[in-house]
Formats: C-alpha cells, sequence, structure tokens
C-alpha cells in the first residue's frame, strides 16, 4: 500500500484495522483479509459523495485548480465533454491568462466540443474573466459554468490569494456559487498530492479531486491519503484518462470499481503456520478495458501486510 501512495497514516490505519478485526473474531481465516479491506475502504465514500453538486436553480458553477502542468484545461475539456453529452448547456471561461497560449489551446478545445467560450487577451485579470463569464451563464441560461484557472504553486502564497478572489467574484455574482471546486491532481507525483491538497482547501473550498495522467504507472492509491487526512466531500469524485485525441473522456470513480480495479489474491506466507493465524496478502491486476478507472489503472500493487 505504501508502493501505491495510499501514505503512511492510511496504510498504519488500515493494518491496525486488520489486527483489531482479528482479534475481535471479525476475521478468521486468510480468505477474509482481502474483503474486509475492500469493505473498509469502500466506507470511506458514503453513496452520496458519489453525486456532482449542482445548483437548485441557475448555472451550476465548477472551479478547477491546481499546480502547473498538473493537466487542468485538458481535464476541463474531458469535464465539459462528459456534461455535453449528458446533454447539458455548458460555458467555459479561460480564467488561465498567465500561461502563454492558454487561451487559444482552451479556444481550440471549445471548438472541437462544441461549448461556447468567454476570454479575454493574454494577460488580462482572471476575476474579471470570470465575472464576465457568470454574467454570460446567467444571460444565456446556461446549464454549467466550467472555470477553468491558472496554474500555480501551492507554495506561492500571493498565488494562492489570487485563486481566492477568483472565488470570491464568483461567490458575489452568483449566490451559492461555485457549487463544485475540483482540485487537479497530477497522479504520479506521490505523496505531495496531500500537501496540494492541504493547502488548496485552505484557500478555496476544495469540494472534489480531479486524478490526472493515470494511463502511466500511477495507482491512484492517493485519494485514500487524502481521504483518511483531509475531510474533502468527494476525493473520489473524478477521474481522469488523459488522451491526446479530439475526444477526450472522463468517467466518475465509484467506490466499487476503485476496488475492482486490482485483483485482490491471498497468499500465506512461508514457513507459518497456521495461515489463519499470521498471513500475508498481495493485491495484483489491472483494470478491465471496460470499467474500472480505466484501461490499465492498477489502484493496489504488490502490498504486504503482516499480522
Amino acid at each position: 500500500m505504501l508502493a501505491d501512495d495510499m501514505g503512511p497514516a492510511a496504510t498504519a490505519r488500515l493494518i491496525d484495522e486488520v489486527r483489531t478485526a482479528y482479534k475481535s473474531g471479525e476475521i478468521a481465516e486468510t480468505q477474509e483479509i482481502i474483503p474486509f479491506l475492500k469493505k473498509r475502504i469502500v466506507s470511506y465514500w458514503p453513496e452520496a459523495d458519489r453525486r456532482l453538486l449542482t445548483a437548485p436553480s441557475g448555472p451550476t458553477v465548477v472551479l478547477v485548480a491546481g499546480v502547473n502542468g498538473s493537466g487542468k484545461t485538458t481535464s476541463v475539456a474531458k469535464l465539459c465533454r462528459h456534461l455535453s453529452r449528458d446533454g447539458k448547456a455548458v460555458i467555459l471561461a479561460a480564467c488561465d491568462t498567465f500561461r502563454a497560449a492558454a487561451v487559444a489551446q482552451l479556444t481550440a478545445w471549445s471548438e472541437r466540443l462544441g461549448v461556447q467560450i468567454v476570454k479575454h487577451q493574454q494577460g488580462s485579470d482572471p476575476g474579471a474573466v470570470a465575472y464576465d463569464a457568470c454574467e454570460a451563464a446567467v444571460a444565456r441560461e446556461a446549464d454549467f459554468l466550467i472555470v477553468d484557472t491558472a496554474g500555480r504553486l501551492h507554495t506561492q502564497d500571493h498565488l494562492m490569494r489570487e485563486l481566492n478572489k477568483i472565488q470570491r467574484v464568483v461567490e458575489k455574482k452568483i449566490p451559492g456559487a461555485p457549487h463544485e471546486v475540483l482540485l487537479v491532481l497530477d497522479s504520479t507525483i506521490g505523496q505531495n498530492a496531500i500537501n496540494q491538497a492541504k493547502v488548496f482547501s485552505e484557500h478555496v473550498k476544495v469540494t472534489g479531486l480531479f486524478l490526472a495522467k493515470l494511463d502511466g504507472s500511477a495507482k491512484g492509491g492517493i485519494v485514500i491519503g487524502i481521504r483518511d487526512q483531509i475531510n474533502i466531500r468527494s476525493s473520489s469524485s473524478v477521474s481522469a484518462k488523459p488522451t491526446t485525441t479530439s475526444s477526450p473522456s472522463t468517467r466518475s470513480l465509484r467506490r466499487s470499481p476503485l476496488l475492482r480495479a486490482g485483483r485482490l489474491r491471498a497468499y500465506p506466507q512461508r514457513g507459518v503456520a497456521p495461515a489463519s493465524r499470521r498471513c500475508g496478502y498481495q493485491v495484483l491486476g489491472s483494470a478491465p478495458r471496460s470499467g474500472g478507472l480505466h484501461a490499465g489503472a492498477r489502484i493496489l500493487s504488490r502490498t504486504r501486510i503482516r499480522k
């Protein structure tokens, strides 16, 4: 579990729960460990946490934030495609006015996906873009307003305050907004994702995480570590599979596929008897090509716990 980015705190907690369950008689056999761990991890995400919050009336505003290079703009495109496929009217707000060609990139995505976009010239005040986008969303009766923001290091306080300013602008223009604040995380960065989630949550009301770059060696177990330490309402709200095609995709990260993505197998430790009293286990495998996180995703891999 440590190798799969769950983090030492979440790993220690799960190991302690296994030991406690064994002592209390809840676990008696080796083969009961894996189902027990599945049940415990699934319990981290209550049923209501899987739903994307929407406004009771008017446009639903989704603010997207993250550090440089985490995959925000592409993730925004995936989210737009997901919503537009459901028949929702979507407007994009190009509030990343700092990065070179960021506005042009989002404009290209809006044209491919057939959604509207509100933008200013590069170097403009991102708060002004957010203001105009909110007015446009209300006037055009859009269902969703997706606000893309510039990448910023969580260690730069002045940049984090600028992000908070964008949130305040949205709050003043549309009551109750932003309804969702999605933090895009590069799933390959390991435990640094926990620090990013903590700092961003101090400046904006982060409600969910968007995992990007899961098509490589990353397993996505970091969401368990974040959920264990930070009270984010939906740590698994959205999971993304990066793509370079003209039709990006995203799928809701449900609780069961999160566990099904790894095939869990139990193996008795050598030289230890009986196996029901002391056992090790490994979590190996990949997600199926249909369902789960995405093709090739590995949530837990080569994990061994000793009783």
